[in-house]
């Protein structure tokens, strides 16, 4: 799936206007496309070097640091909408993340790799760890810090108090999915509100 097809999925849930918080923002693309094509403003969160300086390029506001520090320097509902793309597995606290994310946002999406899509299983069943376009790396080698399901992160948003307000997956080429998910979905996107 391409980083595009991701952009334009996410683009869709975010208001016209928002004003964005980008966690793990990358080079800044998502964020860019979000004030272009639907006039949001905001920041980037980003730990790497080179993709700070990315952002930077593009004309963004970005802020480098560890998000595993938390996001204290931000007030309580600071933004319309906090963003969570392929950020959650590499964090060593998701769930401390996601309480974070619904305190200083009045919503969030949240999107990752799905392991539960059938490839995976049937990878994990031969008795070897996937490596597919979303998990393109090695066990070994791997930035990901944990893996995540669809039916997992359900549970979890809801323990903490969350509102799913919409939940879908997306296949390999960027489709929308929303039959059967869990297994047929190579990401998962969450849009979640505070009850």
């Amino acid at each position: 799936m391409s980083d595009r097809a991701i952009q334009t999925m996410i683009a869709r849930l975010v208001p016209t206007g928002a004003r964005v918080l980008d966690l793990g923002c990358g080079d800044g693309a998502l964020l860019a496309h979000l004030r272009e094509a639907r006039g949001c403003s905001g920041y980037g969160i980003e730990i790497d070097d080179a993709l700070v300086l990315a952002c930077l390029k593009r004309g963004l506001d970005v802020l480098q640091f560890n998000l595993e520090e938390g996001l204290s320097m931000f007030a309580d509902d600071s933004f319309d909408v906090v963003l969570q793309i392929d950020t959650l597995q590499h964090l060593r606290n998701a769930e401390t993340m996601l309480r974070e994310t619904a305190r200083v946002g009045r919503s969030a999406i949240v999107a990752f790799p799905n392991f539960a899509h059938w490839p995976n299983r049937l990878r994990v069943l031969a008795g070897r760890m996937p490596v597919t376009k979303r998990l393109p790396y090695e066990w070994y080698d791997t930035p990901n810090i944990r893996v995540g399901t669809f039916a997992d992160f359900e549970v979890l948003a809801r323990r903490l108090g969350l509102q799913v307000e919409d939940a879908f997956g997306l296949d390999d080429e960027g489709r929308e999915v929303r039959t059967l998910p869990n297994l047929l979905a190579s990401t998962a996107v969450f849009k979640l509100a505070k009850r």
